[in-house]
């Protein structure tokens, strides 16, 4: 009897999975699909949350009949009669969206929210290129929206009302549109246009616009902030304490060679 009770202990001290079946919606950019936010679902499904990846018609509509038509009650019925806040995590537009729905309180509580790569201040790609007729069609009208212009989806909607880590890239894997974008860069979004007045945290990482919500250490970073609050920079500290005690262990060799040398 005493081992049972023993381990009965032992398995209520173990901490429950970091997710502890909370609900998180993701949500992909424009032109993208759920698909394309797989990695980062199993990902999460690992840790133990509920994960309700979302397919929207991203350039059928736009920004406030995505969110109210087609993003809401997807969220609806992913978790009916959700009390807890729901936390997000989103790709390009996604991010967009999000804001509308805490805009419009359409979506319920929201809780923490990971943006990758987006366009919260708009992009100069679409300043330039919104009156194309490839991009009208290519774009649809939500990417008409996404300019850098006051009017814009993005400059409209204000400051972030939840909790908000951002993770921008600069690296881009398109030198022609990376001309028309100011200052470092994803391939579509300028790394100063991805923040946000009320976010927690910003955070940037050697990657590019198309493949950051399956980059690895862009996953990793992601489920840091949904369980703490703000995104993990332990790892950078130790890179650089490593690479001051590299220095300071190679000054005394340095400092003997040179001075072998001056005194030959």
């Amino acid at each position: 009897m005493r081992p049972l009770i023993m381990l009965a202990l032992l398995l209520a001290a173990l901490p429950a999975a970091a997710g502890a079946g909370q609900p998180v919606v993701l949500l992909h950019g424009l032109a993208r699909s759920a698909a394309s936010m797989e990695p980062m679902a199993q990902a999460l499904r690992r840790e133990g949350y509920q994960v309700c990846n979302i397919d929207y018609p991203s350039r059928a509509h736009d920004v406030t009949e995505l969110a109210h038509d087609h993003v809401a009650p997807q969220v609806a019925r992913c978790f009916p009669g959700e009390v807890r806040p729901i936390h997000y995590v989103t790709h390009s537009m996604g991010g967009i969206l999000v804001r509308q729905l805490a805009a419009t309180g359409e979506a319920g509580r929201i809780g923490r929210v990971v943006m990758l790569g987006p366009p919260n201040q708009g992009s100069e790609i679409v300043d330039r290129a919104a009156g194309w007729p490839l991009f009208r069609h290519y774009g649809g009208p939500a990417g008409g929206e996404l300019g850098t212009g006051e009017g814009s989806a993005g400059r409209r909607l204000g400051p972030a009302p939840f909790e908000l880590g951002v993770i921008a890239g600069d690296r881009s894997w398109n030198v022609l549109l990376s001309l028309v974008i100011p200052g470092p860069d994803d391939g579509k979004v300028a790394v100063t246009r991805t923040r946000l007045d009320g976010m927690q945290d910003f955070l940037l990482l050697p990657t590019s616009h198309p493949f950051m919500m399956r980059q690895p250490e862009a996953l990793r970073q992601t489920l840091h902030f949904l369980r703490q609050g703000r995104f993990d920079r332990e790892r950078d500290r130790r890179q650089d304490r490593r690479t001051a005690f590299a220095r300071e262990d190679a000054a005394p060799k340095n400092a003997a060679i040179i001075s072998s040398q001056y005194s030959r």
